[in-house]
């Protein structure tokens, strides 16, 4: 399971990068929207769980360089300031910031989703401070495309639109892209840490009930 999870991470990011999509967002808002979230909200917990547990888990090598909460802050220091226009702009019409923005996109996200679900977690810490990791990312990610959904002018006066839209109606096509794929997948991957929690926890319970159990004469 963990080869094919990195399989589809690998190929869902030689979709986004090597496909149509890279040509297509120097002209549409919403085109370079489907390309970041294909990068963090698909490739990257794709490529998180499929080393995950293995040998290739850097958590289990460097557990301190890896820390979910702070992860989640980089990530948002990243995602903000790459959407500030200036960035953006560079981003959309040059190879060398496209590089720049896709790549460390792919590396905060990288280092939060591995922060999150890699390493051996015997307590349940690592984990606890990943729910919380994963959750403020997910809130942060649909303020953000909130913010491009509901705005009422065009915040980019470069773009151009795409396939008949107006830049507002491609910009707010870009924020509900961002909307779904992003704030959908990092809750969901919350909501699947703190059910593994839960459990973990039930079952610790049970085995402490039924140790005590026994011990009565």
């Amino acid at each position: 399971m963990r080869r094919l999870l990195l399989l589809l991470g690998l190929l869902t990011l030689a979709a986004v990068w090597l496909g149509p999509l890279a040509g297509t967002a120097r002209r549409a808002f919403s085109a370079h929207m489907l390309m970041h979230m294909g990068v963090v909200a698909v490739a990257a917990p794709l490529l998180a769980l499929g080393v995950t547990g293995g040998r290739f888990d850097p958590v289990l090598k460097m557990p301190r360089l890896f820390a979910a909460i702070p992860a989640s802050v980089l990530e948002l220091v990243v995602v903000w300031t790459w959407h500030a226009p200036a960035l953006h702009h560079a981003a959309r019409y040059s190879t060398i910031g496209l590089i720049a923005e896709q790549g460390m996109f792919l590396i905060s996200a990288l280092l939060l989703w591995l922060s999150a679900y890699g390493g051996n977690d015997r307590h349940g810490a690592r984990r606890a401070a990943g729910v919380v990791g994963l959750l403020l990312t997910s809130m942060h990610m649909t303020l953000l495309g909130a913010l491009f959904a509901l705005a009422p002018r065009a915040l980019y006066v470069h773009a151009d639109g795409f396939a008949g839209l107006t830049p507002l109606a491609d910009q707010g096509l870009g924020g509900a892209i961002m909307l779904l794929m992003g704030g959908v997948s990092y809750l969901l991957g919350g909501l699947g840490l703190m059910a593994g929690l839960l459990k973990t926890k039930k079952a610790g319970i049970n085995r402490v009930g039924l140790k005590s159990y026994r011990s009565q004469p």
